[in-house]
């Protein structure tokens, strides 16, 4: 007998969505999730995770929230212990301080370098040798337009995106010969929970289209980075930023 079609569809792809409760990263859950892919969102607030899982479901995705900390490298192991093999990797989550570089405390630029650095380069150690041993994955690090351009007070935040950018580089050469892609998604002002208004405002006016962006406007980009649409993209930052580094 036949085979049914369905039995032959491949099995969803899966993606681990870092700092997908709110924000970009809850966006591009929403937006993964619509492609038909399984997303896991994980962060640290439980019930804001059981909102992002309950949006996606709602909508008829599948979705679930797996909790961490990912500023402590062994919940990071037991986070990847507990996810298991994945296709698609979002390195969203991080943190942004500002101040002048002399009234920055050790302690808030530590925290930043953990975040926006250590975890993504953790998180790809954890999980991209299994996308290589399979000939296939991608991984998208949201990085900032403060790795390219100078923004007063921005001075340790525009150094861990800078760095974020070096690793994508780095990772593209050690992996994506073995199938797997690497890239950068760069937003300039997003409208996001934890944007101060006064400062989000006054970097939009210095944009060529004079706003900020929608958090779903940056999605779209790293949902096309994510897919088989973007096969031979890597090594990559695209700007998504109202055209302000074109000036």
């Amino acid at each position: 007998m036949p085979l049914e079609r369905a039995n032959l569809r491949p099995p969803p792809l899966t993606a681990l969505v870092t700092g997908a409760t709110s924000g970009i990263g809850r966006a591009v859950a929403e937006r993964l999730a619509a492609d038909g892919i399984s997303v896991v969102v994980t962060g640290r607030n439980a019930q804001r995770g059981a909102e992002t899982v309950s949006e996606i479901t709602a909508a008829g995705g599948h979705a679930r929230f797996v909790a961490a900390d990912l500023d402590d490298p062994a919940d990071i192991d037991r986070l990847a212990a507990e996810v298991g093999e994945i296709d698609i990797l979002i390195n969203n989550a991080g943190q942004a301080r500002q101040a002048p570089t002399e009234e920055m405390k050790v302690s808030d630029y530590d925290a930043m370098f953990a975040s926006n650095v250590r975890a993504p380069f953790f998180l790809v150690a954890a999980f991209a040798p299994a996308m290589a041993a399979k000939g296939s994955g991608s991984v998208v690090n949201i990085g900032s337009i403060a790795a390219s351009i100078g923004l007063a007070t921005s001075a340790a935040y525009g150094a861990t995106k800078a760095a974020l950018e070096s690793l994508t580089r780095a990772w593209t050469a050690e992996y994506s010969e073995r199938g797997v892609r690497f890239n950068t998604v760069a937003p300039g002002p997003v409208h996001t929970p934890i944007a101060t208004p006064e400062r989000l405002d006054a970097l939009a006016q210095t944009t060529v289209m004079k706003r900020s962006a929608e958090p779903a406007e940056i999605a779209e980009v790293v949902a096309f980075l994510a897919s088989s649409k973007a096969s031979y993209v890597t090594g990559a930052t695209v700007a998504v930023d109202g055209g302000r580094t074109a000036i």
